[in-house]
C-alpha cells in the first residue's frame, strides 16, 4: 500500500473572489498566469487539463466564486490514481483568502507537487492579480 499525504495552504490575494475564481476556471486566463497551454470545463463532471496535459482531471463541484473541488493528478502518477483538491475561497478585508486542500497525493510527489502549487500557481497568481 502506498502513502498518501495531503497538502494544505492557505494564500492571501490583493483582488476579489471571482477575480481568483475566473483565473483558475478559465482556460485563456489559466493558460496566460502559467504560460502553459489549459483546457477547462466549466462543468460539473467536465475534464480539465493544465501546463500541456501534464495535469488532468475531473471537476467534482463548482460554486462560482466560492469553491472548486477536482479530481486530480500528474502524468507521471500511478495509472488511474486521482488526488481530490478543494480550493475555497472566503472575502476577507484587503481582498480574498484562498484555502487549498489537496488528499491522496503520492508520498513520492508530495515535495514537489506542495511546492509547485507555490511556484506555478499562487506566485504568478499574485504577480498577475496585483500588478
Amino acid at each position: 500500500m502506498r502513502k498518501m499525504k495531503t497538502i494544505r495552504q492557505s494564500v492571501l490575494f490583493k483582488a476579489n473572489p471571482h477575480e481568483i475564481y475566473e483565473m483558475l476556471m478559465d482556460s485563456q486566463k489559466h493558460s496566460g498566469f502559467t504560460g502553459e497551454k489549459a483546457s477547462i470545463s466549466r462543468e460539473v463532471n467536465g475534464e480539465f487539463s493544465a501546463y500541456d496535459g501534464y495535469i488532468t482531471g475531473l471537476n467534482l463541484e463548482l460554486v462560482p466564486d466560492r469553491k472548486i473541488v477536482q479530481s486530480w493528478r500528474g502524468k507521471d502518477w500511478s495509472p488511474g490514481h486521482y488526488s481530490k483538491v478543494t480550493i475555497s475561497f472566503e472575502e476577507v478585508k484587503d481582498g480574498t483568502r484562498l484555502t487549498f486542500i489537496q488528499t491522496g497525493v503520492p508520498d513520492e510527489h508530495y515535495d514537489e507537487i506542495s511546492q509547485g502549487w507555490h511556484d506555478y500557481y499562487w506566485i504568478p497568481m499574485k504577480k498577475m492579480l496585483e500588478t
